[in-house]
């Protein structure tokens, strides 16, 4: 069923579902992961956070509990073997209003802050739900009252499965996902910008201490080298469309030194912005992080 409706985008008809497909395995390329379970049925893929790298494979899922870049690529893919993969987009209010509807005492209860990635073999009863939502895709009359059903079996398989504590961390307000998660969205949208930690750290909502130590256990990262790997994936992009214009795309990602600029994206990347540019413009193939 993935392969035959999986789509170049990896959309759906179904809103928040994804089928991911690749046939062959890819260089390492670098993206965001997106909010999502991404459950492989066929292949392995690989993605780096960090300094931390998860693998999983057929029968095994990943959760992304926060928006984070990261760099990922399928090990396992070919033409006559595909890489195959349903994902669904984690909605923060859909599993806040599944905790809500959970009578106390039956959820463990949430303390400190996972990884915003997490890898785990997937239970027969996640794996049959997604088949079910799949089967949907068959019989497009049944989507608007079975799919938003199952969406809800899937989250509760999440919520009360090994990675549940990282999934229900995203439905509550006040976790400490959510707290990094506001941080995120504010470095993601202001990474042209120098900022203060302790400014961050305010508007999370959290102490510079627990600020420190709860965004380096999400990320793998502190603030600032997230910041830099935000910064040189746009320049990344940027480069791809402007190969010829080094210096004025280390500026326009907030770099003032156009010699850090090519020092810090060849470490980063292992190769000049001026050679990388020109591969990229050559041989750009994106691969979606999820599924």
């Amino acid at each position: 069923m993935l392969a035959r409706h999986a789509r170049p985008d990896a959309s759906t008809a179904i809103d928040g579902v994804l089928i991911g497909r690749a046939e062959q395995a890819h260089l390492p390329s670098a993206s965001m992961s997106g909010t999502v379970l991404a459950l492989i049925a066929q292949g392995a893929k690989t993605l780096a956070l960090g300094d931390r790298v998860y693998e999983y494979r057929s029968g095994q899922y990943l959760i992304a509990s926060v928006d984070l870049p990261v760099t990922g690529h399928y090990t396992e893919a070919s033409r006559e073997r595909p890489a195959l993969g349903f994902g669904l987009v984690l909605e923060p209010t859909a599993i806040a209003d599944l905790l809500l509807d959970t009578p106390p005492g039956n959820l463990p209860r949430t303390h400190g802050a996972p990884s915003a990635l997490a890898v785990s073999d997937a239970p027969v009863e996640l794996i049959d739900a997604a088949v079910r939502m799949l089967r949907l895709l068959e019989t497009p009359r049944d989507i608007p009252v079975l799919a938003p059903m199952i969406k809800r079996e899937i989250l509760w398989r999440l919520v009360t499965g090994e990675q549940g504590e990282t999934v229900r961390q995203i439905g509550l307000a006040d976790s400490n996902i959510a707290h990094v998660s506001r941080a995120v969205r504010w470095i993601r949208d202001n990474y042209r910008e120098a900022f203060r930690v302790e400014e961050v750290a305010q508007l999370s909502g959290m102490s510079l201490s627990a600020f420190y130590r709860n965004f380096q256990a999400v990320t793998a990262m502190s603030p600032i080298q997230f910041q830099k790997q935000i910064r040189l994936q746009q320049a990344r992009l940027l480069l791809a469309t402007h190969p010829d214009d080094v210096t004025g795309v280390g500026y326009a990602v907030g770099y003032d030194s156009p010699s850090q600029f090519s020092r810090e994206y060849r470490r980063h990347f292992g190769t000049p912005p001026s050679q990388d540019a020109t591969r990229l413009r050559r041989t750009a193939h994106p691969v979606p992080a999820m599924p």
